[in-house]
């Protein structure tokens, strides 16, 4: 469903009307709640090119705390952006991988690397 952009209108007495107002959230902050939460974007990031031991992925976001990625890793899964798989359970080891769903986000992802290489960010 295409999401209309509110438009203000000016009234001949100077007051405003808003048309299209939102009255949930739109398209861009649903999405951004999905991979805008702090580390998502990397962690997907980092899960493209193929499954990834966490100690691994822990190694990668060098200024992540394990039990940061644990949280986020355990909201991407049940937003089935990501794939838990036990590889061994002594010692546990798991590896982490990216489903088709979270796939989907790369192409937004590249874009706002890219965005923010371009601005110095």
């Amino acid at each position: 469903m295409k999401h209309a952009k509110a438009q203000l209108a000016l009234q001949p007495d100077g007051s405003k009307t808003v048309f299209n107002a939102c009255t949930e959230p739109c398209p861009i902050e649903r999405g951004m709640r999905i991979i805008g939460g702090k580390w998502k974007g990397s962690i997907l990031w980092h899960l493209q090119d193929g499954p990834v031991r966490f100690n691994d992925l822990a190694r990668q976001l060098g200024g992540a705390s394990k039990k940061m990625i644990t949280q986020r890793l355990r909201e991407m899964e049940e937003l089935a952006l990501v794939r838990r798989t036990v590889l061994s359970t002594r010692p546990i080891a798991v590896a982490y991988e990216i489903t088709d769903f979270g796939r989907s986000s790369l192409t937004v992802l590249e874009q706002l690397k890219d965005w923010a290489e371009a601005n110095g960010l």
